[in-house]
C-alpha cells in the first residue's frame, strides 16, 4: 500500500496527472491538466494527461505525505515510470506544505530536465521540527514563482552554499503579494544569472531596497519589477540600483515617491530603456531620468505640465494626468506612440505633431474639447481620417463645451454652423458667461470686487 501511495505521490509531484471524474481534468488548452488532492485519487484516471505540458496540484495538506520524505527513490525509477511525461511546468496551488517535504519534490522535479519552471499560488510553508537538508540538488529549473505564499523566515536554517550550484544558474524569479519585505543579501549576491526578478505587491520600503540590492547583487539583472510596494524616496531607489548595468527595464508603478527637500542628481544605468513611473504620485517631473529610455509610462499621475528632451524616447505615456495642452513635442522627435487620453485638453492642434515623421498613434480620447471652432474639429477629424493617427476614434472624442453641443460626438457636430471667433463661441453658449470672467476683469484694473462707483477710463 505505501508503495502505491508512493507512486501516486510521485506522479503527482511530476505532475503526470490525467483526466478524471472528480479530481483531476484537463483544461481547454488541452495542455495544463489540474488534479486536486481534496478527493480521493483513482490512479486509473492518470492515463489522460500524458500529452499536457503544465500540471497543476491544487487543494489540500500534503502532511500525509510527509512520511516518504525519507524515502529515496533513484532518478532512474522515476523515469522509467512517468518516462512518457512532457511536463515542463509544474504548479502547486491552495496547499499546505510542509517544509520537510520540499527537498523532495524538488528532487524529483530534477529527474525530469525538461522542467524548467516551478510556480506555487497560495501556499502555505508550515516549519516542521526537522533540519531542512538541501544537499544534493541537481535541480535543471530555470523559472521559480511565488504568489501570495506564507512561511516563516529561513533564518540561517537553510545553508545556501549547498543550493548555490542551482541558485547561481536560475533565470527568473517571482516573489509577488507575499509581504516580503527584503531579500538576504547572501541570496541576492548568489543569484548571478537571474535576468528576470518581479517583486510586486509586497512590503518593500527604501531600506529593504538598500538591502535586497547590496554591492555585487544581480549582476545579470535585465527586468525589474517593484510595482506596488512601499517605495517613497526616488533619489534613493535610483542610487540603489546604480549598479545594475544591464538593467533594461524598470517598473516603480504604484508607488508613492514624495517630495524631495534636497533632490540630488543620480545616474541611473544607461542600459535602462522601459521606465514605468505611473501611478507614483507626481505632479511635474524634475526628476533625473535614463537619458536613453525609449519606453516612459507617466500615466495616472497629476501632471499638469511636461517638458521632456529625450531624443530616443519612442512611446510615451500620459494618460489620466491633468495636461491642459499637449506638451512640447520639440525635444521628442523619435516619438511613435503617444497617449493623452483622459487628460483636460480642450483642443488638438496639429501643429508640432506633424513634425513628428515616425509618429502613428495618438489616443487622445475622452478630455475636455471644446466644439465652438470649426477648424479645432477639422483638425482632429484629420489626424483621425488622413494621418490614421487616432486609434480611440470616434467614440472616445466627446464634447465637454458649448452648451449645444454637450456630449455629442465629435464627428457629429454639424461643422456648417461652427465659426472660430470668441463672440460666436460666446453665443453659442461655451459654459463661460460674462459673469465667469467678471473676477479676471478686475483683477487686471487693480479694483476691488465689491466696487460699485462708475469707473472712469
Amino acid at each position: 500500500m505505501h508503495a502505491t501511495w508512493a507512486v501516486v505521490f510521485f506522479l503527482l509531484f511530476g505532475f503526470n496527472l490525467p483526466k478524471a471524474k472528480g479530481n483531476c481534468y484537463l483544461e481547454k488548452s488541452q495542455e495544463h491538466c489540474v488534479c486536486s488532492l481534496l478527493e480521493r485519487i483513482n490512479i486509473q484516471t492518470l492515463l489522460h494527461c500524458l500529452q499536457a505540458t503544465t500540471y497543476e496540484l491544487r487543494g489540500g495538506n500534503l502532511k500525509q505525505f510527509a512520511v516518504f520524505s525519507i524515502i529515496h527513490t533513484s532518478p532512474e525509477l522515476i523515469q522509467y515510470i512517468l518516462g512518457g511525461v512532457k511536463v515542463c511546468k509544474l504548479i502547486f496551488t491552495n496547499l499546505i506544505v510542509p517544509e520537510v517535504l520540499l527537498p523532495t519534490a524538488m528532487q524529483f522535479a530534477a529527474s525530469f530536465p525538461q522542467v524548467s519552471e516551478l510556480e506555487f499560488i497560495n501556499c502555505t510553508f508550515v516549519k516542521s521540527a526537522d533540519q531542512l537538508d538541501t544537499d544534493g540538488f541537481d535541480l535543471k529549473v530555470s523559472s521559480l514563482h511565488f504568489h501570495k505564499v506564507m512561511a516563516a523566515p529561513l533564518d540561517d536554517r537553510v545553508d545556501i552554499s549547498s543550493l548555490r550550484s542551482w541558485l547561481e544558474t536560475l533565470e527568473n524569479l517571482s516573489v509577488t503579494e507575499s509581504e516580503v519585505t527584503s531579500i538576504p543579501c547572501k541570496i541576492s549576491t548568489v543569484l548571478r544569472a537571474l535576468r528576470f526578478l518581479d517583486l510586486s505587491g509586497n512590503r518593500f520600503q527604501d531600506q529593504g531596497i538598500e538591502k535586497s540590492f547590496c554591492k555585487g547583487a544581480f549582476p545579470q539583472l535585465q527586468v525589474l519589477k517593484l510595482h506596488g510596494n512601499n517605495l517613497t524616496s526616488y533619489e534613493t531607489v535610483c542610487q540603489t540600483l546604480a549598479h545594475l548595468n544591464q538593467l533594461t527595464h524598470l517598473d516603480l508603478s504604484q508607488n508613492d515617491f514624495v517630495p524631495e527637500l534636497v533632490s540630488s542628481p543620480c545616474l541611473w544605468p544607461p542600459s535602462l530603456r522601459v521606465f514605468n513611473l505611473s501611478s507614483t504620485g507626481f505632479e511635474h517631473i524634475d526628476r533625473s531620468l535614463p537619458p536613453d529610455i525609449e519606453i516612459l509610462d507617466l500615466s495616472a499621475n497629476h501632471i499638469f505640465t511636461l517638458d521632456l528632451s529625450i531624443p530616443g524616447l519612442k512611446e510615451l505615456y500620459l494618460s489620466h494626468n491633468r495636461l491642459p495642452s499637449i506638451p512640447s513635442v520639440k525635444g521628442l522627435p523619435s516619438l511613435e506612440v503617444l497617449s493623452l487620453d483622459h487628460n483636460q485638453l480642450s483642443q488638438l492642434p496639429t501643429e508640432g505633431l506633424l513634425h513628428l515623421k515616425n509618429l502613428h498613434s495618438l489616443k487622445a480620447g475622452h478630455n475636455l474639447y471644446n466644439c465652438s471652432c470649426r477648424q479645432t474639429i477639422k483638425e482632429i477629424q484629420d489626424l483621425a481620417t488622413s494621418k490614421a493617427l487616432l486609434p480611440d476614434w470616434p467614440h472616445d472624442y466627446i464634447c465637454s463645451s458649448p452648451l449645444d453641443y454637450q456630449d455629442y460626438v465629435l464627428n457629429e457636430v454639424p461643422l456648417s454652423s461652427l465659426q472660430c471667433s470668441r463672440a460666436a463661441m460666446l453665443r453659442q453658449g461655451s459654459g463661460a458667461t460674462l459673469l465667469t470672467y467678471l473676477p479676471l476683469v478686475l483683477s487686471l484694473l487693480s479694483l476691488p470686487a465689491y466696487r460699485t462707483q462708475p469707473i472712469v477710463l
